[in-house]
């Protein structure tokens, strides 16, 4: 029998921000799909009217353009199979109601909202089921003559699933093998709402993924619980030949203490756990984004995709393509993964080291610009070649190398302290003056000139270099000296020394 073509979705709400573990579930679905030569869908789910959030649905696809994560059809992105939108297919969901009602698999239920809030307050734990269907106003309950009339009459209802007690649902997981579930521990679960003519989550999910023709369903752990009716929607349907296969990803956990991550631990402890910054149409509150924190998509999927997955090897760096021929869905683990943000950052620091200085500087030269500095593109991606070993992030680099682009304006008080001398304005001047007769200043050309000029009068090199550095940066820090002065130019750096000597006396 021929396989299934490999087919996965991808499938958030509009409510607001993308959470970075939504970015992770739809970065396993694009790796397990491209590995076996799948598609990867894109569809909104926005059934839920209330929640939806303006401009939410054009932030989750900006994001997924900023990771490099390509979706082949869906909101946006084309298709045969749509509308990808669900609150676009109300009139397919409509037959699908029809159909369950119809043949006995689901009931009309009439419950108001305070009906249900005083049956809840009546009897401990109550659950709508097999057991208390029976004593509340639905079309098992009432007449037909009742129902008739309460439909004609306009009244509100909604669709519930029918299950039956006292039976065991199998679940087949491919990251966390079979679970059973009794039918007794479920409720007969909403499936559509007269108000808003609208169905759940459950129903429009079941009905999408068949037609879709959905093969695996890949989502994060906190679906696992509706694992069990979504079977049960299958075989009610007699779609048991085309379910999908589940997959639960394991929860992303807090970095420090117990539970599931959210934003208020990005807040508190200084990280973003969303992909980009999101400012709220409701609160007006802006929350930071990895892009607008200086983080490389690469090290942002580089790094999720280590959580809650193992490679099985000792290597850490991979690149997408690498991601895809490596990852393997049953190495997933069941526990969940530590939200680990300093290892994000290294995993920064790692793409800064591996991308070449023009491709920092690209990056850097707009930070240059706004600092107020005039230079090439060339001497930016030369100080970049100096100094991007020493960042996390390329905004870092600025107050490490500013004085690259503009002299000293003040000397740092404890270094001048420790490091200028009684004889250093002498030496320096002195220094001057060598590097004055200088003809060729590259780094070549000056080292020896400089070291047998300190060699013969007897100085010690440490004096020298660091009053030498004090000069040119005003504080001790900063790559080798030749390396700053070659790159400053003979008359920069005389005209630094000068100027230091003339200050500092």
């Amino acid at each position: 029998m021929e396989s299934k073509k490999v087919r996965v979705r991808f499938a958030p709400s509009p409510t607001g921000a993308l959470h970075i573990g939504g970015v992770r579930t739809a970065l396993f679905n694009y790796l397990f799909a491209r590995q076996h030569g799948g598609d990867l869908i894109f569809r909104i789910e926005d059934t839920d009217s209330n929640r939806f959030v303006p401009g939410a649905e054009e932030y989750i696809i900006e994001s997924f353009r900023w990771l490099g994560i390509k979706f082949d059809e869906g909101v946006s992105f084309g298709g045969d199979k749509g509308p990808y939108r669900q609150s676009e297919r109300r009139e397919i969901y409509k037959q699908y109601v029809k159909q369950l009602i119809d043949a006995g698999k689901a009931y009309i239920a009439f419950d108001t909202p305070e009906e249900l809030e005083a049956k809840r307050n009546e009897t401990p734990n109550f659950q709508y089921d097999a057991r208390t269907r029976g004593e509340m106003r639905n079309s098992l309950s009432l007449s037909k003559t009742e129902v008739d009339e309460l439909l004609a009459d306009g009244k509100q209802y909604v669709v519930r699933f029918k299950i039956d007690a006292g039976e065991e649902v199998v679940v087949n997981d491919l990251i966390r093998g079979e679970v059973r579930i009794k039918t007794d521990i479920l409720d007969d679960k909403v499936l559509y709402k007269s108000a808003d003519e609208l169905p759940t989550y459950h129903l429009a999910n079941i009905v999408d993924d068949h037609l879709m023709e959905v093969s695996h369903v890949i989502r994060g752990e906190e679906w696992l619980p509706s694992a069990p009716l979504h079977v049960l929607l299958y075989r009610a349907f007699g779609w048991e030949d085309t379910m999908p296969q589940f997959a639960h990803l394991p929860l992303l956990l807090k970095p420090e203490g117990k539970g599931k991550l959210s934003k208020r631990d990005g807040d508190r402890l200084g990280f973003p756990v969303f992909p980009l910054e999101w400012h709220d149409p409701k609160t007006g509150e802006v929350s930071a984004g990895f892009r607008e924190s200086g983080y490389f998509p690469e090290a942002v999927v580089n790094f999720l995709a280590l959580l809650g997955w193992n490679p099985g090897t000792e290597q850490e760096m991979f690149s997408l393509d690498e991601l895809v021929k490596s990852f393997d869905i049953s190495r997933c683990s069941k526990a969940g993964a530590k939200f680990d943000y300093k290892k994000c950052i290294w995993f920064n620091h790692e793409y800064i080291l591996r991308k070449t200085p023009a491709e920092i500087a690209a990056v850097f030269a707009p930070i240059v610009a706004n600092n107020g500095a005039e230079v090439s593109f060339e001497q930016v991606t030369k100080v970049v070649e100096m100094m991007k070993d020493r960042v996390n992030f390329v905004s870092e680099l600025w107050p490490l190398c500013s004085f690259f682009f503009f002299a000293p304006q003040t000397y740092d008080e404890k270094t001048v302290k420790k490091r200028w001398k009684e004889n250093s304005a002498q030496v320096m001047t002195e220094l001057a003056a060598v590097l004055e007769g200088i003809s060729d200043f590259s780094i070549e050309g000056q080292e020896p000139v400089v070291m047998k000029w300190i060699e013969d009068k007897g100085y010690k090199l440490g004096d020298v270099m660091n009053a030498f550095r004090l000069c040119l940066v005003g504080e001790g820090k900063g790559p080798g000296m030749f390396d700053i002065s070659s790159y400053l130019g003979k008359e920069e750096t005389v005209k630094r020394i000068n100027k230091a000597v003339a200050t500092l006396g």
